[in-house]
């Protein structure tokens, strides 16, 4: 990745671009680079930000999707923005979800793809031996359609993490935090513009939970990418590229 890492206040990120701003939310395995795409379509004509989320930094009793969204707070208010367009992932589309209720006036619309809320399949409660690297390839693949998408290069940061037990112990927290704090009640609060673009054959937060977003946040749009698995962003950049621009345009100022 070409894009340079700003670190500064205690923050690290991306900022490429000017307009108005993107804010990307990256998930609980995931890395900067799963946006690549997006940051090379989108920062011509957009502030494309991505913070790096303290996943791993947070002290353990305080680790969850809560603290990751008063995280988020403190860096759009450190940066001083203003009418966000803010894109999650995963676990990162939780936590805008828990954002936006806060803190409504800092957003102006909400993208989700693949994310946590409602619904997931995540890692599971343990994990094995620090030798299983197969597991671990199983493990990727399974977040994609097309296993060929688990390069060797993202096995092997998986496979650094979860080999770190300080990290583990994080991730194991922070996806219990996920499963509990189900948002169903909250969702109808939600009346800004979201779009939810949904790779069709997610095994992590399956077509259904889609579905489910879609009747429960009012002023919902959801857009399918076929032979697509939990991460679109990186499987299929261009579809959802495409949808995403759609959605933009309809709401640019």
């Amino acid at each position: 990745m070409s894009f340079a890492l700003k670190q500064e206040k205690g923050f690290t990120y991306i900022d490429e671009g000017e307009g108005e701003p993107l804010l990307l939310l990256h998930g609980l395995m995931g890395a900067l680079s799963n946006w690549e795409k997006v940051i090379e379509e989108f920062s011509p004509k957009y502030r494309v930000i991505i913070p790096i989320l303290p996943i791993y930094d947070l002290p353990l009793l305080t680790t969850g999707v809560r603290a990751l969204s008063k995280f988020v707070h403190k860096f759009i208010k450190f940066k001083k923005l203003l009418n966000v367009t803010m894109l999650g992932n995963s676990l990162g589309g939780h936590v805008g979800l828990i954002y936006v209720l806060a803190h409504p006036g800092y957003v102006k619309a909400l993208v989700l793809t693949g994310s946590s809320g409602l619904y997931e399949n995540a890692f599971g409660g343990s994990f094995p031996k620090r030798e299983s690297r197969d597991f671990v390839r199983e493990k990727v693949q399974y977040t994609f359609y097309d296993p060929a998408t688990a390069t060797d290069e993202l096995i092997d940061e998986v496979y650094q993490t979860i080999n770190d037990r300080a990290k583990v112990i994080r991730i194991l927290a922070m996806a219990k935090s996920a499963i509990r704090h189900n948002m169903k009640s909250e969702l109808r609060k939600i009346t800004m513009p979201v779009a939810l673009i949904w790779g069709r054959d997610d095994k992590i937060t399956p077509p259904e939970v889609a579905v489910e977003f879609n009747e429960l946040l009012p002023n919902s749009e959801l857009h399918w990418i076929d032979k697509c698995g939990h991460a679109p962003m990186m499987e299929r950049p261009e579809e959802f590229n495409h949808y995403l621009k759609l959605f933009l345009d309809k709401h640019k100022k």
